[in-house]
């Protein structure tokens, strides 16, 4: 069974996800995550180690954004940021003795390419901002083994519309499992991802769509 787990902070854009569906045999679980750093942190190890999903998809609001921005790469140090608690990591940092960056095993400049090339308001990033997106991306991909997407979202604007969103992000996810199931053959085979590939198996995909309300204003209380 594959399972899919994202973090949300739009309640209207998690129930139009669940409710449009990723297609056929997916199964996703909806977590949303605190603006602490220490519980984001506890709440993404907890998903790794009891939900244990293929995959997890983490969603944030990029206040000045005008189109949804894949990320590719999360930063392991830099985190001066106060959170809602009015605390930072230890050290400015993610997890100690970690790797610099972590990327993910999605390559989401070929996403963003193709749905560009569709017409759609994608663009690739390499920086997730050194705040609660960055860091909850980080442990993501360090628990995760590398499986792990964040995408920002425009938090204003026609694109910022549930009516709008849902529908590109459905498609960015489905897309994304698809070059998921290419990678994983290509590592049994040994060989390298076949991006442009698609073979969408019949097995369940479980996934962890996480919702993080990633702003200060929005934080719970400590």
């Amino acid at each position: 069974m594959t399972e899919l787990c994202w973090t949300f902070r739009l309640e209207k854009e998690t129930k139009g996800l669940q409710r449009a569906g990723l297609g056929e045999g997916i199964e996703t679980h909806t977590v949303e995550i605190p603006v602490s750093y220490s519980k984001a942190q506890q709440a993404v190890a907890e998903i790794w180690q009891n939900m244990k999903p293929k995959f997890a998809v983490h969603l944030g609001i990029a206040p000045e954004a005008k189109c949804i921005i894949l990320e590719q790469t999360a930063k392991n140090h830099g985190y001066k940021d106060r959170d809602v608690c009015g605390f930072s990591p230890a050290n400015n940092c993610c997890i100690e003795e970690g790797l610099e960056r972590l990327d993910s095993i999605i390559c989401m400049k070929s996403l963003a390419k193709h749905f560009k090339g569709l017409g759609l308001d994608v663009i690739y990033s390499r920086d997730a901002g050194r705040y609660l997106c960055d860091f909850v991306y980080y442990c993501s991909l360090q628990y995760g083994q590398r499986r792990a997407a964040l995408f920002h979202v425009p938090a204003s604007g026609s694109l910022a519309h549930p009516e709008t969103l849902v529908p590109q992000l459905q498609a960015i996810i489905q897309a994304l499992l698809c070059q998921l199931d290419a990678y994983s053959i290509s590592m049994q085979n040994q060989t390298g991802p076949r991006e442009e590939e698609c073979t969408r198996r019949h097995n369940t995909t479980n996934i962890v769509m996480c919702s993080g309300r990633l702003q200060r204003q929005w934080g719970p209380e400590c």
